[in-house]
């Protein structure tokens, strides 16, 4: 019995290294990337991965977290995208312009379609 604990473990310290690699992707990305909109498309895709998977990590390492690790990571799958979603388009409406190597403005497109 005790062994399947060892493997729960070790996976668990795999899920939180892989969910770290992912959250430093994202932050290098937020200091990488050219504008706003890269750099929330960064932010919400690569932490939202990262977070996810910490949390799983977590919920493997101690079994009785799993409930709230699911908990949280069902929050933060709802509120993610809606979050950056809502930021982009407040940043676009405010006149942040595009980077200037940016080939597609859907938005735009859009709005000269109406």
């Amino acid at each position: 019995m005790n062994w399947i604990f060892l493997i729960l473990e070790i996976f668990g310290y795999i899920f939180i290294g892989i969910g770290s690699f992912f959250l430093l992707l994202a932050s290098i990305g937020l200091l990488r990337m050219p504008d706003v909109y890269n750099r929330m498309q960064t932010a919400t895709k690569a932490t939202t991965l990262g977070a996810l998977s910490v949390l799983f990590g977590i919920g493997l390492l101690d079994l009785n977290w799993m409930p709230k690790s699911l908990v949280i990571a069902l929050f933060i799958l709802l509120t993610a995208p809606v979050g950056a979603s809502a930021l982009a388009r407040a940043s676009y409406k405010a006149g942040i312009a595009l980077w200037k190597g940016s080939v597609v403005d859907k938005y735009k497109e859009e709005k000269e379609e109406e």
